[in-house]
């Protein structure tokens, strides 16, 4: 299993370039781009095509040529391939048959976001590519109301907007939010600001919502031990659940006040019931 590139093709490591060359078949997600990478490197290879629609069915030839005794590399297009690209149903086939499987590293857009985001990452969640309908995703969202930890995910292009606009609902505007996006590549940009700025930078430059995209969502800023809120907030809080229901104020005054959306969600319970 074997890390390609992410962009930049200088970031390919020795080892990558020697298991090209010992290779009898290389397994690519899109031969054609592997094919340009390994033209770079005057490398010739028999490359076959495995994607996630033929994965189970090129398994099967992957462990006849391995019984063989042929060396199988298997590539994504860029990065590490079975994580969050096809591989997995692979190398499960092959340990299942017996045979070894050896991972070669190299290149990762997640480890390199956070690497400069500038953010406690010493604990954080990877969650790969988050739902693309807005409700599901808000609901993979609120899980992480109160989470101690970040979470970086992979986000498509063109649901960008859409994705920061449910951070804001969900988590509040002044959640810092990473914007990673074309990393090693000509157009390379890294933004870190509050959930509701970045939303607005990325509306107003349509550049932005261009390319391979990681967000890294910051931790939940510390609550107070009592779970008060501050006395803007409370006012805030107090006049939404006057009159809506009490999931719907909170959503609203987490998205003004950028408080967790469960601390105003507790503390309007508290407020109806008279606490």
């Amino acid at each position: 299993m074997v890390a390609t590139p992410i962009g930049n093709l200088a970031d390919i490591s020795l080892r990558t370039l020697a298991a090209f060359s010992a290779a009898d078949i290389v397994c690519a997600e899109d031969t054609r781009v592997t094919g340009q990478l390994l033209s770079a490197y005057g490398l010739k290879c028999k490359l076959v095509s495995v994607r996630e629609h033929n994965e189970r069915t090129m398994a099967e030839q992957v462990v006849g040529w391995l019984a063989e005794g042929r060396i199988v590399v298997q590539v994504s297009d860029a990065g590490t391939p079975a994580v969050s690209d096809p591989g997995a149903r692979l190398v499960a086939r092959v340990r299942e048959a017996g045979h070894p499987v050896s991972p070669v590293p190299g290149a990762s857009a997640v480890v390199a976001a956070l690497s400069a985001s500038g953010l406690a990452t010493g604990r954080f969640l990877f969650a790969g590519f988050l739902p693309p309908k807005s409700g599901e995703r808000r609901r993979a969202l609120e899980a992480w109301q109160d989470c101690d930890y970040c979470v970086a995910c992979y986000e498509a292009p063109h649901r960008l907007v859409d994705t920061l606009e449910d951070v804001v609902a969900t988590l509040g505007a002044e959640r810092p939010v990473l914007l990673a996006r074309e990393l090693t590549k000509t157009f390379e940009t890294l933004r870190l600001l509050p959930a509701g700025e970045l939303l607005d930078w990325v509306k107003n430059d349509s550049n932005q919502q261009r390319g391979e995209i990681v967000l890294i969502i910051d931790a939940a800023p510390a609550r107070e031990e009592d779970g008060g809120l501050d006395a803007e907030s409370e006012r805030i809080l107090a006049l939404l659940a006057a009159e809506l229901p009490t999931k719907q104020a909170a959503g609203l005054a987490a998205a003004i006040t950028g408080l967790p959306r469960k601390q105003l969600y507790d503390a309007a319970l508290r407020l109806k019931s008279g606490d």
